[in-house]
């Protein structure tokens, strides 16, 4: 998305060593893993909040590097195996949130044009990921307000 809304180029993404199979120093076992990351799931965490409570604390004191490699699937795999996904998808969350602290902003600050803009820009990427998920991970007639944004944070 790094260049959807300006004309500067992307900053380039540095990637992850390649590996298949996790490090002989986390030797987690998968089960461990999977009941670790539906219970940070029912505490009210994001998915990419479990990756890196999992790498930072681990499971019974031993990090875990890298989730799809201990378990062989991805953390949002694990919570819909187990029924404990989020109502939203993580990303049109993060947006939403977003755009609700703009809208707020805007209330108070009606000549900030340059937040209008980047409230506008927001609203489009939410428009844009609602279609995208419409139908699969979303109703079929969700549609995107400010009042349904705020209901469902």
């Amino acid at each position: 998305m790094a260049r959807m809304h300006t004309r500067r180029r992307g900053s380039s993404d540095s990637d992850k060593p390649v590996a298949d199979e996790p490090p002989e120093w986390s030797d987690v076992d998968a089960e461990a893993v999977e009941e670790r990351v539906v219970e940070l799931a029912e505490q009210g965490h994001s998915p990419s909040e479990i990756g890196l409570k999992l790498r930072d604390e681990g499971v019974q004191g031993t990090p875990v590097p890298d989730v799809t490699l201990a378990t062989d699937k991805k953390i949002t795999e694990i919570l819909e195996e187990h029924d404990a996904e989020p109502d939203l998808p993580e990303d049109l969350r993060n947006l939403m949130e977003r755009a609700v602290g703009l809208r707020e902003h805007m209330d108070e600050n009606p000549n900030d044009h340059q937040n209008k803009r980047a409230l506008q820009n927001t609203e489009s990427k939410i428009r844009r990921l609602v279609d995208y998920y419409r139908g699969d991970e979303l109703d079929t007639d969700f549609t995107y307000s400010y009042d349904t944004a705020k209901e469902l944070l």
